[in-house]
């Protein structure tokens, strides 16, 4: 089988380190800031970064209409941090008025911006990651939690009690940044989805 080609939304936050994920991982990784590399793709990871400012770019870039659609039409996408709010249905505090962070409607949950804080607030811990056979070494920045869940969401990992780790169908989500660890069984588990394995 040949590797999947997953696409990295370049726009914003850490994507050289998801693409070294992706690759790690097997998948054929490449960046996507046009149309035309969104629609040659079998997949996207929609890295970290500020959601407002993420939304405002994927407008500047005629990207928010093309990706939703690509979402609704079944792609496979993995967010973390701020990807994890955009891939939302529901946003809680998405910004100021005329500035808000878009959601993509890709995983039935409402997830809450800043949930753990500001930028001084963030925090590392080893969580539980269901289906991995040891914890996750997991990095927070201003980092979201997910509020609500909707039925066909699986909840694969929680921090303080919080949920910060899901799955819906090939959708996968978190509130941490797997990629400035070492560890690549998350994304590893996202090219496992992509390519039918998991």
């Amino acid at each position: 089988m040949s590797a999947p080609h997953i696409g990295v939304l370049a726009l914003q936050g850490d994507t050289r380190e998801h693409l070294a994920a992706l690759r790690e991982a097997g998948a054929d990784a490449i960046t996507v800031r046009r149309r035309g590399e969104l629609d040659a793709v079998d997949a996207l990871v929609i890295p970290g970064g500020e959601s407002t400012t993420m939304t405002h770019l994927l407008r500047e870039f005629e990207l928010l209409d093309p990706l939703r659609a690509r979402i609704a039409d079944g792609m496979p996408a993995y967010g973390s941090c701020a990807g994890m709010i955009l891939l939302a249905s529901e946003i809680l505090d998405a910004g100021v008025v005329g500035r808000e962070a878009a959601p993509l409607k890709g995983i039935d949950m409402t997830v809450r911006r800043n949930a753990f804080g500001r930028q001084v607030d963030s925090f590392e811990g080893d969580i539980e990651f269901e289906g991995l056979d040891s914890a996750v070494h997991a990095v927070f920045i201003r980092a979201p939690w997910v509020e609500r869940v909707g039925p066909d969401v699986r909840v694969l990992g929680r921090a303080a009690d919080h949920i910060v780790a899901v799955r819906q169908g090939q959708m996968l989500a978190t509130a941490f940044h797997p990629e400035m660890t070492g560890d690549r069984r998350i994304h590893r588990l996202f090219v496992d989805i992509v390519t039918g394995r998991a």
